[in-house]
């Protein structure tokens, strides 16, 4: 039996979605593959969600000062390690793509799954045109989202019969399983309050001071409550700000990251996502196969993917006060929420399974 090499580009492999949903993929797939991974910014620390049993492998990027010098040694890694398949991930990775493009060394399929801060209201045209060059030669473009399949068509000038839209798959026992006590660092739910909560990088396109700011306005109105931010990144500070200047402290906590979300959703009374931009967010789905209902905005494909039932609790993009109000409702009728989070789970088990999304990559991988 031959093992394939793939090489797996990534702006970093810290925990996020695109890193958790590639975790899956190396646990779960029965393909006789090794993998090496290729992390921009050197950051490895979502290798813990590795399993035993995966062949993998880690580099870090090489360096160059100008972009030629970039490529060069792209080209320069690519042939050392000679893999069967690159795949590249994220605008952070694009340079690969283009360092492959002329003279291919590899058969390459790049994984798009949204945008950072930059590009958070509209697309930079450089960057644009660079997706237009460095995806010219792929053989697949893969994507969770709808959104993401007609900006990629109509903005990137990608071959449609080069597009395939993967959704996001969610193990669903699994993340309908009980909390665990301890699973969040800190936290233990008091008798009679409500959680809202949400699972995301402290990053500046999640606009997480809209959902602390949403809290704050309704936090009269709700009873005894708290609001959980569950992950790490470069916006902590800004938000431990935020909650000392709205006089929040002990009822905003942000614990960092928590490796097991299956141990820490089933706390949460009401799921809440508050960014300027989304595609397809894999912790949507862990919320509703944990039955929870969902409040957000209509970015990406968010109102697309929860239930029916759910959808009129999405508030349209940049709408702070329909969020806002959305929140206040739901954690004011408890029957509706529970409601909800009933139809989400009922309806993530029928529409994004995890056994979907690896049957879709076992068949563009194998």
């Amino acid at each position: 039996m031959t093992v394939r090499h793939f090489v797996h580009v990534l702006p970093t492999f810290a925990a996020g979605g695109v890193q958790i949903r590639l975790s899956y993929l190396m646990n779960h797939l029965d393909l006789p593959v090794r993998h090496t991974v290729i992390a921009m910014d050197g950051n490895f620390s979502a290798s813990s969600r590795i399993g035993p049993d995966v062949e993998i492998g880690y580099r870090e990027p090489p360096k160059g000062r100008t972009l030629a010098g970039r490529l060069m040694s792209y080209r320069r890694t690519l042939k050392d390690l000679k893999p069967d398949l690159l795949l590249t991930y994220q605008w952070g990775a694009i340079e690969w793509a283009l360092a492959n493009r002329v003279g291919q060394i590899a058969p390459q399929m790049h994984l798009e799954s949204g945008f950072g801060a930059a590009e958070a209201v509209t697309q930079l045209r450089r960057r644009v045109w660079m997706r237009r060059l460095a995806l010219g030669h792929i053989k697949l473009l893969i994507v969770p989202s709808l959104t993401l399949q007609e900006i990629a068509r109509r903005d990137w000038h990608v071959d449609p019969a080069k597009i395939r839209y993967i959704p996001n798959g969610v193990d669903c026992e699994k993340y309908a399983a009980l909390p665990v006590a301890g699973g969040i660092p800190g936290f233990e739910k008091q008798p009679g309050e409500k959680i809202i909560g949400t699972l995301t990088p402290l990053r500046p396109e999640k606009n997480l001071a809209r959902l602390i700011r949403a809290f704050a306005d309704i936090s009269g109105d709700i009873g005894p409550a708290r609001l959980l931010i569950l992950g790490e990144g470069g916006e902590r500070a800004k938000l431990q700000a935020l909650v000392a200047e709205l006089g929040l402290g002990g009822r905003v906590l942000l614990p960092g990251h928590v490796d097991a979300p299956e141990k820490a959703l089933g706390w949460f009374d009401l799921y809440a996502i508050s960014s300027d931009t989304e595609q397809m967010p894999n912790a949507v789905n862990q919320a509703m196969a944990a039955g929870k209902a969902v409040v957000g905005l209509a970015v990406g494909d968010v109102r697309h993917i929860v239930s029916d039932a759910n959808k009129p609790f999405i508030a349209a993009k940049g709408d702070d006060a329909g969020f806002r109000d959305a929140m206040r409702r739901l954690l004011q009728d408890d029957d509706l929420r529970l409601s909800l989070g009933q139809a989400n789970a009922d309806h993530v088990r029928k529409t994004y399974a995890l056994e979907g999304m690896l049957r879709a990559y076992h068949e563009v991988w194998a």
